[in-house]
């Protein structure tokens, strides 16, 4: 990766830091940028090649950051602008490329833009957010949901009207059918791109733009896809979701984010899309070369796991993704963790590792969601430590994501290193002789494993940006061809808990091993072990 290479991004490894949890640098028992710079190393290491750093900008923290207050300033929980200089300095000279998190679409009912807007229509910023009369009886305008639970609209006593929110209350939506909104938005991302980072992962991309005429939302009948991030004590996922999110001004929008980000080069831009109907979107979002770079694709982080499902979501995004470019996940700081997740009934210690091999071997670049290098599981928040207003919302069906964010493990000592303050969240004990030091020294960990993995991969060009083809098994195991112009690559992995044994259709294949897995092929049969993968070269016809 260097610095004049604009495609760095596709096959990348993004590594996701939450700020709060990864390292407390002044014993506040909260995580801050002094404590992400002094753990570069271990993201380096790894063999990663961007981290993306979730919000850190001014902010009351009723969402945790995604309310942000000051879009060019950092909150003082985390630190200064100063902090964040030395610690793009370090990321660059460590060879890491910096993704930051971007809200566009709302801001803090703390942000000044809002206290000015809320006074009423004569003042200069009245139509940036979205308002609308009371509908008949006095209440809302329309039966738009909130993600986070109820309605869409709170009540303003100050403008006699209603504001839209499509998360907290404490965080109004923009209207970016006001010019003067995107122009706002578009300068504050060039503030940080003028101060030297190689990119951003927008929040919720597809959630700009509304429907000015303010309709309501059908129902859900039953018959279509599901919402990869649906929760069924939600009443939000009960609505098809056609006129408060994915607009078509959205695409208008993305072009003008795109030719910014062009006239800073290698940089990149990946965007989290939550909809109804994932994979066109993606396509639309990122096809053309003139949108997003990438789209943050929610399809594997789902309960489901076998291989079926696996080969459905596969086999639907590379049907209608076309010239498009997928960023994959298995976990983030918003779902349970992958290795409690998916890893129900499996091996605990064999199954993350090839969890993360699959999903390194998919087409696309790859977000690893920190503690996920080491094998974490979810933790047990107990209700009196919440501090997620989405789980103290609807506790005890759903416990919200407290449980992913607990604090990342750097050793077994007190607080896994992390404070010697009482932390923000409690440090789960189970996580203890998973720590960073104790993986470190052993070379068959979790963590070493993945080291391996991804350091392995960086030289396998049909991995990185091969085109991927299904292949059918007879033994249920996932198979895939990966393409370039110089490799071409069988992927076989077993996720399941038995051995397997699978005619080879590829006499030419060849088994490739530096990758930490035993998979082999012995008298023309595939031979993996539980949780085992083979990675076999095919010559230009295979």
């Amino acid at each position: 990766m260097t610095a004049g290479n604009s495609t760095w991004w596709r096959g990348a490894v993004i590594y996701q830091i939450y700020p709060r949890s990864f390292m407390d640098a002044n014993g506040d028992g909260i995580g801050d940028l002094r404590g992400i710079t002094a753990k570069l190393d271990h993201v380096a290491d790894l063999g990663a090649d961007a981290i993306w750093i979730s919000p850190f900008f001014t902010s009351p923290m009723r969402d945790f950051g995604y309310d942000v207050s000051d879009y060019r300033n950092v909150d003082p929980i985390f630190g200064t602008l100063d902090d964040f200089r030395a610690l793009l300095a370090r990321a660059h000279a460590l060879g890491l490329k910096v993704l930051i998190d971007q809200v566009l679409s709302h801001t803090s009912d703390q942000h000044p833009w809002f206290i000015d807007s809320r006074r009423g229509p004569a003042e200069d910023k009245s139509d940036w957010y979205v308002w609308a009369d009371a509908g008949e009886g006095g209440g809302p305008p329309n039966n738009w949901l909130s993600v986070f639970g109820g309605s869409a609209w709170s009540w303003s006593d100050t403008r006699k009207q209603y504001y839209l929110h499509n998360f907290l209350d404490s965080q109004p939506d923009l209207n970016f059918h006001n010019t003067d909104v995107r122009r706002a938005q578009l300068e504050n991302v060039k503030f940080w791109l003028d101060m030297g980072v190689d990119g951003f992962r927008f929040d919720v991309v597809n959630f700009y733009f509304h429907d000015q005429r303010l309709r309501d939302n059908p129902p859900v009948s039953g018959t279509e896809p599901l919402n990869p991030g649906a929760s069924s004590a939600n009443p939000y996922f009960e609505q098809q979701h056609i006129y408060d999110v994915d607009q078509p001004e959205n695409l208008d929008f993305l072009r003008e984010l795109r030719r910014l980000l062009d006239r800073y080069p290698a940089t990149t831009s990946v965007g989290e899309i939550s909809s109804d109907r994932s994979p066109e979107r993606m396509a639309e979002y990122t096809g053309g070369g003139d949108k997003l770079h990438m789209a943050y694709t929610f399809d594997l982080l789902n309960a489901e796991s076998d291989v079926a499902y696996i080969r459905r979501v596969i086999a639907d995004l590379e049907s209608k993704i076309d010239d498009g470019w997928p960023c994959w996940a298995l976990s983030n700081h918003d779902v349970e963790r992958a290795a409690s997740r998916w890893g129900k009934r499996r091996d605990p210690r064999l199954f993350p590792r090839l969890a993360l091999a699959m999903l390194l071997s998919l087409r696309g670049s790859v977000s690893i969601y920190q503690g996920e290098e080491l094998g974490l599981p979810q933790s047990e928040v107990a209700r009196e430590h919440l501090q997620d207003p989405f789980g103290i919302e609807f506790w005890p069906e759903y416990r919200g994501r407290d449980g992913c964010r607990t604090p990342l493990v750097w050793n077994d000592g007190t607080n896994g290193g992390f404070s010697s303050a009482k932390t923000w969240l409690p440090v789960d004990e189970a996580h203890l002789p998973l720590a960073v030091a104790r993986q470190e020294a052993a070379d068959d960990s979790t963590l070493n494993a993945v080291r391996r993995f991804i350091h392995w991969r960086k030289h396998q060009p049909a991995l990185l940006a091969g085109s991927l083809e299904l292949v059918a098994s007879e033994s249920n195991i996932l198979c895939w061809i990966r393409r370039s112009t110089s490799q071409s690559m069988l992927v076989a992995l077993n996720l399941s808990g038995r051995p397997v044994r699978e005619k080879l259709r590829y006499p030419d294949a060849k088994a490739v091993y530096g990758h930490g897995f035993s998979g082999r092929i012995d008298d023309d049969y595939i031979i993996l072990e539980p949780y085992d993968a083979l990675y076999a070269t095919l010559d230009a016809t295979g």
